[in-house]
């Protein structure tokens, strides 16, 4: 569930806006968005995937909200990890070669 918008890196681009399936975030005019419907939030980690400052947070628990504070050591850690764990943005190098489940639709047929 998305648990964090950063202040501190987010630049107001809204581009988590528009990814969001459930339209879990408001536009804040002059401000960064606003998690305004987080029972909403699927854990897709779209809008963390999409976000150019890795400045969104979402926890792996899609039933409940978790407590995270931003400025803990661990939270600037979860700052778009998802986005790294998949070699989203500069200098990283996509892990998609490294998935090797299309062999199990091969050996299906």
């Amino acid at each position: 569930m998305i648990e964090i918008v950063s202040p501190e890196r987010c630049t107001g681009c809204n581009i988590c806006v528009s990814a969001c399936p459930t339209q879990v975030f408001d536009i804040v005019e002059g401000g960064i968005p606003r998690i305004a419907r987080q029972e909403d939030c699927q854990t897709c980690f779209m809008c963390e995937l999409y976000c150019p400052t890795d400045a969104l947070y979402v926890a792996p628990v899609a039933d409940h909200a978790v407590a995270v504070e931003e400025q803990g050591s661990e939270a600037q850690q979860w700052m778009g990890s998802y986005r790294r764990a998949v070699g989203w943005g500069k200098n990283r190098s996509p892990t998609a070669a490294l998935d090797a489940s299309f062999e199990l639709l091969r050996r299906a047929h």
